[in-house]
């Protein structure tokens, strides 16, 4: 008799597939009792920042003294790192025996996100968490995630992303990403687009729900020293460290401290201290990641033009460099001539290597891009021909930088895990490079 394994069945599921609509999910979540109902949860959409802004609101309710779990996606490495209770991945065995007996319960066809989504909503309820925290993975209205009642419901912001999938405007990917609030819930937003604010507004007002909005209802200040203020409906929280590099983070972090506010009606009472120290110890990868400090190594998720543009807005504000080296990589259904467009311009060159995926833009089809652009590219056999060609080039006043995907920022953290194992076998920790 073969042994189950989960990475087995995972891989027999095409991870590229999607799937819209709830009632695959409704009902193997009913066979297990509904599990998603058992404990509250936080519901986050958005166009970016979703993940940083979830990873802080569970690190503030951890230092609270509650037990949290944190589903997010995609992962870098593992896929454990989707599902994890107060900071720990789930266990192999428990993914294993959860995955294998929603094999066992299945009753048709089922895809990669929606049987993590189901296997972090088990899990959660079996290891009694006090709350969850929810990463939507693609809109809200039909993601697999939308079956549970957040008591809180964030929407990051809006963007022009996945518009074959979400619409074509502003106003119908918001109006998507707003089927996240529930009757008589409550929403907070960072969205500041008048399109976006009066879809919000209105999807608010049809379900009778409370809307909170960054700026309007709460504020958070950059001070001189670096650190910021935080001003909430019944909140002033002064000299806070925001955990993440990036000026648009101190959005995210306005919205995670806005929850926390919020959910104190629910029984969640946070003091000041977990707040503090909470924030202080969120640590989010792949988020303007420091790999390497000389050469200066930075590695960012951002995968659309808006993501693109606050990375390309802190590499002029937040760094100093003399010359700038790019990794470069992408998916197909994104818009990578608007992303190159904003940031292969900063660039001495941009190193274009293959992605482990059939989704990706293949590498020569973005030298021919960057040839229309007037951008010097070349292409590399794979990422870690790539990170060697950088690390190469770069002096130690010089930047490298990777972005484009998190497809490729898994693979470089990969990379990276292994040249830097070498190292040690071979005495060069202390080097510093790697």
């Amino acid at each position: 008799m073969t042994k189950f394994h989960y990475e087995d069945y995972l891989s027999s599921l095409n991870i590229d597939v999607m799937h819209f609509g709830l009632d695959t999910m409704m009902g193997l979540l009913a066979k297990f009792g509904n599990p998603q109902n058992d404990y509250p949860t936080i519901l986050v959409a958005g166009t970016n920042g979703k993940g940083s802004t979830a990873a802080m609101i569970a690190s503030i309710m951890k230092q609270s003294g509650r037990r949290v779990g944190l589903y997010t996606s995609p992962h870098l490495v593992d896929v454990r790192e989707r599902i994890v209770i107060n900071g720990a991945k789930i266990p192999v065995r428990i993914l294993d025996h959860i995955v294998r007996e929603i094999k066992n319960r299945l009753a048709g066809h089922i895809t990669y996100f929606e049987v993590l989504t189901a296997v972090a909503f088990i899990y959660f309820q079996r290891a009694h968490v006090d709350i969850a925290v929810m990463e939507v993975g693609l809109g809200g209205t039909l993601d697999a995630t939308n079956v549970c009642r957040p008591i809180v419901s964030v929407i990051t912001n809006i963007g022009l992303e996945h518009t074959a999938y979400l619409g074509r405007t502003l106003t119908a990917i918001a109006k998507e990403k707003a089927g996240i609030v529930k009757p008589a819930g409550i929403c907070i937003t960072g969205a500041s687009q008048q399109r976006v604010v009066q879809t919000l507004t209105a999807t608010c007002r049809q379900n009778q729900a409370v809307l909170f909005r960054l700026g309007t209802d709460f504020k958070m200040f950059r001070r001189k020293d670096g650190l910021a203020d935080y001003h909430g409906m019944t909140k002033i929280l002064n000299g806070l460290v925001v955990p993440l590099r990036g000026g648009y983070q101190l959005s995210n972090t306005a919205l995670a401290l806005a929850v926390i506010e919020i959910i104190e009606k629910n029984g969640f009472v946070t003091d000041s201290e977990a707040i503090y120290s909470g924030l202080k110890k969120t640590h989010w990868e792949a988020r303007m990641e420091i790999l390497s400090e000389r050469p200066f190594f930075l590695l960012d998720g951002a995968h659309n033009p808006s993501g693109v543009s606050a990375l390309q807005s802190a590499l002029k504000k937040d760094f100093s460099w003399r010359r700038l080296i790019l990794i470069f990589a992408v998916l197909a259904d994104k818009d990578y001539l608007a992303m190159l467009k904003k940031i292969a311009p900063l660039a001495a060159i941009t190193i274009l290597p293959p992605l482990q995926t059939n989704r990706a833009v293949k590498a020569r089809e973005l030298a021919r891009v960057m040839k229309g652009l007037g951008c010097r590219a070349i292409v590399s056999e794979s990422v870690g021909q790539a990170i060697l060609k950088a690390m190469k080039m770069a002096a130690d006043s010089d930047m490298i930088c990777a972005l484009g995907s998190f497809y490729l920022a898994g693979e470089i953290k990969q990379v990276f895990h292994q040249m830097h194992s070498c190292d040690k076998q071979h005495g060069d920790a202390g080097q510093g490079r790697i």
